[in-house]
C-alpha cells in the first residue's frame, strides 16, 4: 500500500458584501470571503492538501486567479477536477482533517451539512472528514474579524 500525506492552507479577506461559503455550504454570516472564485477557504485548503500529497503543484498552478474561466466559479467544481486528477493517479482519500480559524460566526452547527456536501463530492463517509473551528483569541487580523484561515491535512492511499 502506498500512502501520501498532504498539507494545505488557505486564507481570504472578509467583507460584508460577499457570502461566506465553506465546504460548498452557505453560512449565515454578516461577512463573507473575497476572492476570484467563490473564495471557499475550506475547499481551497483541501485542494492544496490533495495536490501537495500528489506532488503536482498547488491550487494556483492548476486554477490560476488570472484565468477568467475561474472567475466566480464554485470551488466544488475545482474540487471535482482535483479529485479526477487524484483518481487518474490511482489514489483515493483515506481521511482529511481540517481546522478553520474564524472569530464568528460559530461553525459547529454547519459541520454536518459541510461533511455531507464534501462527502458527496469526494465519495467519503462523514467519519473520514474531521472539521474543527478555532478562534484566534481576538489577536491579529483573524482576531479582528478581517480574515479567515483554514488548515487541512489529507492522507491518500493507492
Amino acid at each position: 500500500m502506498n500512502l501520501r500525506i498532504g498539507f494545505g492552507i488557505d486564507v481570504h479577506r472578509l467583507d460584508s458584501s460577499h457570502d461566506l461559503i465553506l465546504g460548498g455550504v452557505k453560512i449565515d454570516s454578516e461577512f463573507g470571503t473575497v476572492g476570484h472564485s467563490d473564495a471557499d477557504v475550506l475547499i481551497h485548503a483541501i485542494i492544496d492538501a490533495i495536490l501537495g500529497a500528489l506532488n503536482i503543484g498547488d491550487i494556483g498552478t492548476h486554477f490560476p486567479d488570472t484565468d477568467p474561466k475561474y472567475k466566480n466559479i464554485s470551488s466544488i467544481e475545482l474540487l471535482k477536477k482535483t479529485i479526477q486528477m487524484m483518481s487518474q493517479k490511482s489514489y483515493k482519500i483515506n481521511n482529511i482533517d481540517c481546522t478553520i480559524v474564524l472569530e464568528s460566526p460559530k461553525l459547529n452547527p454547519y459541520f454536518n451539512a459541510i461533511r455531507e456536501k464534501l462527502g458527496e463530492v469526494m465519495k467519503l463517509e462523514p467519519d473520514q472528514i474531521s472539521l474543527k473551528a478555532k478562534t484566534n483569541e481576538k489577536m491579529g487580523y483573524l482576531g479582528r474579524g478581517e480574515g479567515i484561515k483554514t488548515y487541512c491535512t489529507v492522507l491518500l492511499i493507492k
